[in-house]
């Protein structure tokens, strides 16, 4: 018997050698820039900085920039075929009447990408740059 403790007490002085052993940091913290342009409207580019938990998905770099800075606001409808998708950002909505949306890019050196999924599903880089613009769309005839 007096082998058990004996062994847990080594378990122990092993765990406190190892780096992070006893203590759980969670997940690395990625930072992400976003912008908010209107290509409509003479409006100034507003710029924040967010963060992400690794692996995270872009909504939750803008749900924690919601809840820690008071001028940036935005809100999602959920389609039931194709998901979540940004209907307003900073109080401007798109409307299909008026055939303007926010349009989702990730900027890198001024070249602009636009993302291929909506933010429920986009992982950001470390330090990557998105960008909402909000924009019009031509019909096809």
């Amino acid at each position: 018997m007096a082998l058990r403790p004996a062994a847990l007490l080594s378990v122990g002085f092993l765990l406190l050698l190892t780096p992070g052993g006893l203590s759980h940091k969670g997940p690395a913290s990625v930072p992400v820039r976003v912008s908010v342009e209107n290509d409509l409207s003479n409006t100034t580019p507003e710029s924040y900085l967010s963060s992400v938990v690794e692996g995270g998905v872009l909504l939750g770099a803008l749900r924690r920039l919601q809840e820690t800075e008071m001028d940036f606001k935005f809100t999602m409808k959920e389609d039931p075929n194709f998901g979540l998708f940004v209907e307003s950002v900073n109080g401007v909505a798109g409307n299909e009447q008026e055939q303007t949306y926010w349009e989702i890019l990730s900027e890198s050196s001024g070249e602009y990408t636009r993302l291929e999924v909506g933010v429920g599903c986009y992982t950001p880089a470390a330090n990557e740059h998105i960008v909402f613009r909000f924009s019009t769309w031509t019909s096809e005839q």
